[in-house]
């Protein structure tokens, strides 16, 4: 399956409408048995760069779906500084992901489910508002809550569950 590049998004409201090609991203990871997280990166109402986790498949604790959308979105644009875009994401990202988006200067992110173990935009700590950086970013969030999390509970349950010996 093709990233999603170059999509523009009109009907609704564009933030629900990005929201929902994150949420796709995050099946493309679960379909691959990783963590259910997307990610998708926006530039005037164009998807210009989208990821989802591939932590297994890689063999790599940082390819998470926000970190590989940036990679994707820098190449595209030829640049490290992602000043007019905004990044979608299925969870909270972590501190690794916080700190990327602030490196980026992203100037606004909107993600899905807070993540209470290890969320770092305000569930354990709130890394892109901390007025010491010198760069903060707008955060909206709680967008597809209930889809997010449910994806990821049905993910983890699944994972978690006995499996039947093979006697």
């Amino acid at each position: 399956m093709k990233p999603l590049k170059n999509t523009l998004v009109t009907a609704q409201s564009d933030d629900e409408c990005f929201m929902r090609l994150a949420l796709a991203e995050a099946q493309r990871a679960k379909d691959l048995g990783e963590v259910p997280v997307g990610a998708i990166i926006v530039r005037h109402g164009h998807v210009i760069a989208s990821g989802f986790n591939c932590r297994e498949l890689r063999q790599d604790p940082m390819a998470h779906a926000e970190l590989i959308a940036i990679h994707t979105a820098s190449e595209e644009l030829g640049t490290w500084r992602l000043t007019d875009v905004t990044l979608y994401a299925t969870l909270e990202p972590c501190p690794m992901c916080a700190g990327a988006i602030i490196q980026a200067r992203i100037p606004r992110l909107v993600f899905g489910t807070h993540d209470p173990k290890a969320g770092a935009c305000g569930s354990i700590y709130n890394l892109l508002m901390d007025p010491r950086f010198n760069h903060q970013v707008k955060v909206k969030s709680g967008l597809f809550d209930g889809e997010s999390r449910k994806m990821l509970q049905t993910f983890f349950h699944t994972l978690r569950r006995p499996q039947p010996s093979s006697l």
